[in-house]
């Protein structure tokens, strides 16, 4: 079992290598990142550098959570520059005004934090959120698209700037095109490169760094005309990053004199509920990839971000929130406390007044082609199939709160996607107003303590987001370590934020040692057949497709069983190495044997690399074979071609050594060398070898098997891995 990092100035000590290890990648990330988002907002570029910095270091010393990485995120950027536009008197001070919304939301943060009002930020609708994230999304890339074509649209309207976009296209400027198709290029197809040269540094600094030969090749750095087609085209220094050579000199103050107006509070509304829903949705985000499964104190977690605002606010920085992408960095490079945070913050502070110089040579249009991209990926086709895979009524309430919201604003968008949703629920549950709201406010759930000592919660009525927090506080009676039953039995509809919030309490409670049952949804239906879907208390029935006819077909040839919905507790997934930061969110497509002693499912499951709307999706097929003796703990990884020659992934793991004994074809990671050896024959490597499989691992007790960890297994790779699973067990009897 996993020991929990020790916390405070125990767990610096202890960790300060792993921790400061994980933030190299995360500054590196965080450089780029920073500058692009603050062009993005209008600001500054410093501005994002100083909200990093203090991120790092402020955030660090008050907060509730451990391993979440804090600074500038894209979620800002929308809200800054609108509140640029309503601040902007022709003064030249619209940044400092905003500067002065920012440190007010901070304060107000802080008095939330401290009235333990976080929990508030449950009721709102997750498609709502992602909704609007979709529309930041947008706002981003109309914004941003046009600098990486090297073109200018004066609208204010956002779809305007989009129709502007392609208008102008004939327009752009050839010289900006080019560095902007690289970064692309590289943002794309980064990950597949297999030379692990590529792979020493984050995507975001490689797009900045190859664009910098550009600038020296085109001559950026002086005003003059390029031809290309017979058409000249402007070059000059504006289209470089321009950045004090002096980081006090970066410092901007607050301007309060706006602070009795309109706009100045709707500024500050909007950056209050922007900055602080979606901190708290990726801080409980990050919760789910933490390998040792901390909670985050959202209370403290508010007040903590709030300070380090207004510190941020204070010295011309943009808001501070928890960041996803350097968050998921920060876990998969192996920290393991807060401090890694505070490594992060002085690295980025180093990098800047070093890389100041360098930094200033680099294209806008690089920065902007970093935004693009990320704008895209809020708002890409995979987020509508993902959202849409919840639900069609979730895809209207994410559509619905997108458009309102690039037609109106944020505050407008978030209320209006609300009410939405609620009218959908009024809608599908098919009853009268008043008994609507009757059934989510006085509904009559409740929690009764068993003779046996277990806990029975029946939720009843509108289970939905307005209703979310009597369930949570009906949750949080439930004491560690103790069982229990969520029965929704006598719900009459079940929304997919309380669905969400009830998995994510049973995957928590059990790694305090409790079991938590979920029952009374078989007589609910939804629109698709994902756990977090709607259920709406009526009669499914859904015919089998081909795949599953296929796989129903196969098992019966062996004499198994199959199931469309496999009774594996997911949870059970995350003992193993490979799923500890990728959380598997649905399964399905079960074909099992009879075998009672070495029992071998094979699963369609579903998980996430990543976390919240930056997360990659993935769908694969594992096979799990459970034994009925205690094995070592192992991972064998079948090398590709060139890891054969470079051995660059032989490094040693935080809890694996590296295990020689075995064909050099494979890496093979061990918890217990010498039990390794005992259980390892010179068969059994042999059936390995001869298997061509590509992963498998053991927990100790029981061994998954995967050919492909991103792509479901087709049905002659289903038969390698069960002749792999018989084969091994008759070597495992024989022995």
């Amino acid at each position: 079992m996993e020991v929990t990092p020790k916390q405070g100035f125990r767990g610096l000590i202890e960790n300060w290598q792993s921790d400061l290890i994980a933030a190299v990648s995360v500054a590196l990330i965080a450089l780029p990142l920073s500058l692009g988002i603050a062009l993005a907002a209008g600001a500054p570029p410093m501005a994002g550098i100083i909200s990093a910095v203090v991120g790092g270091f402020v955030t660090t010393l008050y907060r509730g959570g451990h391993i979440a990485v804090n600074g500038p995120a894209k979620g800002v950027i929308a809200v800054i520059l609108a509140g640029i536009a309503i601040l902007d008197d022709g003064s030249g001070q619209a940044f400092n005004y905003v500067l002065a919304a920012v440190v007010v939301s901070g304060a107000i943060q802080v008095v939330l934090g401290i009235l333990k009002l976080g929990r508030f930020a449950d009721i709102f609708h997750s498609s709502v959120i992602h909704g609007l994230l979709a529309a930041i999304g947008i706002i981003i890339f109309a914004k941003q698209i046009h600098v990486a074509l090297g073109t200018h649209s004066e609208s204010h309207s956002i779809v305007e700037n989009l129709v502007d976009a392609v208008r102008m296209l004939p327009h752009a400027n050839p010289f900006v095109v080019i560095i902007s198709l690289l970064g692309l290029l590289l943002l794309l197809f980064h990950s597949k490169i297999s030379y692990k040269f590529f792979h020493l540094l984050p995507t975001p600094m490689w797009v900045i760094a190859l664009s910098i030969p550009f600038a020296y090749f085109f001559d950026f750095f002086t005003p003059h005309a390029l031809p290309f087609l017979g058409k000249a085209y402007e070059i000059g220094p504006e289209l470089l990053l321009d950045i004090p050579d002096n980081v006090v000199e970066s410092i901007m103050h607050p301007n309060f004199n706006k602070i009795d107006t309109i706009e100045f509070w709707t500024t500050v509304m909007s950056i209050l509920m922007i900055t602080s829903i979606e901190s708290l949705a990726i801080a409980k985000a990050i919760d789910k990839i933490d390998p040792y499964k901390r909670k985050t104190d959202l209370n403290k977690d508010l007040t903590g971000i709030g300070l380090s605002t207004v510190v941020a606010g204070l010295l011309g920085g943009l808001p501070i929130i928890a960041v996803i992408i350097r968050s998921t960095v920060n876990v998969h490079n192996g920290a393991k406390t807060k401090w890694s945070n505070m490594y992060q913050g002085l690295l980025l502070l180093l990098f800047i007044v070093v890389l100041g110089p360098i930094m200033q040579q680099v294209p806008l249009c690089a920065f902007a082609i970093l935004l693009v991209y990320t704008g895209f990926k809020l708002a890409s086709p995979s987020v509508f199939k993902q959202v849409y895979s919840h639900g069609i009524e979730q895809l209207i309430f994410f559509v619905g709160t997108m458009v309102l919201t690039l037609y109106t604003n944020l505050l407008v968008g978030l209320f209006g996607g609300l009410s939405l949703a609620l009218l959908g629920h009024l809608l599908l549950a098919k009853v009268s107003v008043p008994r609507f709201f009757g059934m989510i406010f006085n509904a009559g759930s409740n929690l009764v303590l068993k003779p046996d000592g277990s806990y029975d919660l029946r939720i009843r009525g509108i289970a939905n987001f307005l209703s979310i927090l009597n369930i949570n506080k009906l949750l949080a009676q439930i004491p560690s370590g103790a069982n229990a039953t969520i029965d929704l039995s006598e719900t009459r509809l079940v929304g997919c934020t309380t669905l969400e919030q009830i998995y994510d309490f049973q995957k928590m409670h059990q790694n305090t040692g409790g079991d938590v049952q979920v029952k009374g949804l078989e007589g609910h239906i939804s629109s698709t057949n994902h756990k977090l879907a709607t259920k709406i208390k009526l009669d499914p029935v859904e015919p089998l497709n081909r795949r599953q006819l296929m796989l129903k077909e196969m098992a019966e040839s062996y004499g198994w069983n199959f199931q469309v919905e496999p009774v594996e507790d997911l949870e059970y997934f995350q003992s193993f190495y490979f799923f500890k930061t990728r959380p598997i969110e649905v399964e399905s497509n079960c074909i099992s044997d009879q075998d009672q002693d070495m029992h071998l499912e094979l699963i369609d499951v579903t998980f996430e690399e990543g976390a919240f709307m930056i997360s990659d999706e993935y769908t694969t097929t594992v096979g799990l074979l459970k034994l009925p003796f205690p094995i070592p703990k192992f991972t064998i990884e079948k090398k590709d071609f060139l890891e054969r020659f470079l051995h660059l992934s032989e490094h040693k793991d935080i809890d694996y050594k590296l295990y020689t004994s075995f064909p050099k074809g494979y890496i093979v990671k061990v918890e217990d060398v010498a039990a390794m050896d005992a259980f390892l024959t010179e068969k059994l490597k042999l059936l390995i070898e001869i298997s061509g499989l590509h992963h498998l691992e053991s927990n100790g007790e029981a061994i998954l098997i995967f050919n492909n960890a991103f792509k479901l297994a087709q049905m002659q790779e289903y038969t390698r891995m069960i002749q792999f699973a018989e084969n091994f067990k008759s070597l495992i009897k024989e022995s």
